[in-house]
């Protein structure tokens, strides 16, 4: 049966891939992201969606722009936060602007979208809410500290969002990919496992219909996250990662 499903960051990477094998498999979808553009080049089809150029840090606008999209729909069943940024950071470079704006579209721009959505279910007790955060949450590593802390209080974010609305029927989803083919990661050394942002979709959406809530793409990574929680503090500053 044809879900309602709101996508935000639908223009790349992960995001342009779930917003676009949803619509191919006959979803209505209302896709968000900045740059219009690329919006454009998503999958037409016969279901009714939307398109809308949004700045995930203009909060204020969060309310209205998810009314409208709800609207549009004629209700909603599922919202993908998939919008992130990642800047290149150098080994010794603290740069405010740029920690500013991750934490502001990988955290902040999360929460504003996804407190109208868990107000929007808690109403109709029934929905998903799907975050897709990122294994460099598990640990605070030296390459990217910001980014790492954006990630984990995302996660943790979304932790309590599915222990708040668990007790209304909601689930709550928390996605942790790996080392996924992006814009994002282009260019970057030591990538390993690298999966497609095609194929990393494939994955998430199978496993947000099988009820999964927490869980890594590809699944191999979960045990490397376990190591790297189990590694002492003392020895965990001494390691290149």
């Amino acid at each position: 049966m044809a879900k309602k499903i709101i996508v935000v960051g639908a223009s790349s990477g992960i995001g342009k891939e779930i917003a676009s094998q949803l619509i191919e498999e006959g979803h209505q979808v209302a896709a968000f992201a900045r740059r219009e553009k690329e919006l454009k080049k998503l999958p037409s089809s016969k279901t009714k969606n939307l398109f809308v150029k949004h700045d995930v840090t203009e909060y204020s606008k969060v309310p209205g722009e998810f009314a409208k999209a709800v609207k549009a729909l004629g209700g909603l069943d599922e919202i993908y936060y998939a919008s992130g940024v990642m800047h290149r950071v150098g080994a010794e470079e603290f740069s405010v602007e740029k920690d500013l704006e991750m934490l502001e579209v990988n955290l902040l721009g999360c929460v504003a979208w996804l407190n109208s959505a868990a107000t929007y279910f808690q109403e109709k007790k029934a929905g998903k809410i799907i975050g897709i955060s990122s294994i460099a949450g598990d640990r605070g590593r030296r390459g990217n500290p910001v980014y790492n802390a954006s990630k984990a209080g995302m996660s943790t974010y979304l932790e309590a969002l599915r222990n708040r609305l668990a007790v209304k029927g909601i689930q709550v989803v928390t996605v942790k990919p790996g080392m996924i083919e992006t814009p994002m990661t282009e260019g970057l050394p030591g990538l390993m496992w690298l999966i497609t942002a095609k194929e990393a979709a494939q994955v998430i959406l199978a496993k947000v219909n099988a009820g999964k809530e927490n869980f890594y793409v590809p699944a191999r990574w979960a045990l490397v996250s376990l190591i790297i929680r189990l590694i002492p503090s003392f020895i965990f500053r001494k390691l290149s990662v």
